[in-house]
This record gives structure tokens, C-alpha cells and sequence, in this order.
């Protein structure tokens, strides 16, 4: 493999393992403060947030495997 598609390869995953971390930690947020945001009418945008967040890192994770599949990474 080129030197320069490896770190190219880097610089998409490091970020996208990120973004799976940082969905993960607002995840546990969310539903250890489940009782208060309910109280205060926020879960509601708070899990809609997550699943977008969610379909984010998704869609991310599956461009990265198609560019890897066709060479471009």
C-alpha cells in the first residue's frame, strides 16, 4: 500500500472512531439523566439527537469502506 493512502486512511478513521466514541459517551449521558431531561421536556430532542448522531457515524463508517473498496483509500 502507498505511504500516502495510508495516512489518508488515518486521517478518515481517526475521526470516525471519534465520532463513535463521542456517540457512546452521549449515550450514557442521556439515559443516566433520563428522569431530569424528562422532567425539564428535553429527552425527546436529546434521543433525536442520537439517532441522527447516530445515522452520522453510520454513513460515515460506510463511505470510508466504499472508498476503501474502490481504491480511493
Amino acid at each position: 500500500m502507498i505511504k500516502t493512502k495510508m495516512g489518508l486512511r488515518i486521517t478518515w478513521i481517526i475521526p470516525n472512531v471519534l465520532m463513535y466514541i463521542f456517540f457512546l459517551g452521549l449515550s450514557v449521558f442521556v439515559f443516566a439523566n433520563t428522569e431530569g431531561l424528562n422532567d425539564i421536556n428535553r429527552l425527546v430532542m436529546w434521543v433525536i439527537t442520537l439517532i441522527l448522531l447516530l445515522f452520522i457515524v453510520l454513513f460515515g463508517s460506510y463511505r470510508i469502506w466504499t472508498w476503501i473498496k474502490q481504491g480511493k483509500l
